[in-house]
């Protein structure tokens, strides 16, 4: 029964966060999935390897790190894009609270909502291409699968220490109890292998936690809460930022 439960937990968040087939449902269990975020960022981070590794044999590193952009675009469904666009001109609106709130759910694209989805992806686009120009090419491949995992751990810590802003909402039931300390435990996975295996990986995990704990006191300084369109940001800045740390070239 306990390895029903963990492949359909993980199926559960396979179909929540990406857009691959992971067969039929069979009941939404949403805080039985939330620890498999990070291994479903694993995932996705071997399939952007896969491309990278495709890419690469076919045109320059610019060109393949843009490809390596649009794979992480389409297998996540722009959802945490959605997110990051939402955030922006809700946050940056420097309206009330509840004001804020409102614009989040408002479908419709705000400026702000442009400019930052723009940003984050130009700068993933660099720190893609700063990985595959600075580090040698076997750490590159492990970069592009531990990354996509660690930047979706980030989101536990949001729900661990944030509460929910809304009634209701997309990511209501992923608030419904606190979030265990045990549930961290894949996120382990794209620590060990970046600390073991890469040069930089403990300045990119230190820029995890620093970058982390900034965007928590961002987020409750600005509203006090989190929403599922603020999960998504935080999954998207995140994955930028360390790719960015990761591509330092260090002296």
């Amino acid at each position: 029964m306990k390895s029903l439960k963990f492949f359909q937990d993980l199926q559960s968040a396979v179909q929540f966060i990406t857009i691959l087939p992971a067969g039929t449902g069979h009941g939404f269990n949403p805080m039985g999935m939330i620890r498999f975020f990070p291994l479903v960022g694993i995932i996705v981070g071997l399939g952007l390897a896969l491309v990278d590794a495709v890419a690469s044999f076919l045109w320059p590193d610019s060109v393949s790190a843009v490809f390596g952009v649009l794979y992480l675009v389409v297998v996540t469904g722009a959802f945490h894009l959605d997110g990051l666009g939402d955030t922006a001109d809700g946050i940056f609106s420097h309206r009330s609270k509840e004001r804020a709130l409102e614009i989040m759910k408002d479908s419709r694209s705000g400026m702000m909502g442009l400019v930052a989805v723009f940003m984050v992806l130009a700068l993933k686009t660099a720190g893609i291409y700063a990985v595959k120009t600075s580090v040698p090419y076997s750490e590159v491949l492990l970069y592009m699968v531990f990354i996509p995992g660690l930047s979706r751990g980030a989101m536990l810590f949001g729900i661990r220490f944030l509460p929910y802003g809304r009634p209701q909402g997309t990511g209501h039931d992923l608030f419904s109890e606190k979030l265990p300390l045990r549930a961290f435990g894949y996120s382990l996975i794209p620590v060990a292998g970046l600390l073991v295996f890469t040069a930089n990986g403990w300045l990119v995990l230190l820029t995890f936690l620093l970058f982390t704990a900034l965007t928590l006191w961002f987020y409750r300084s600005k509203l006090g809460v989190i929403t599922g369109d603020m999960l998504g940001a935080m999954t998207e800045a995140t994955e930028a930022v360390l790719f960015l740390t990761a591509g330092i070239q260090m002296i």
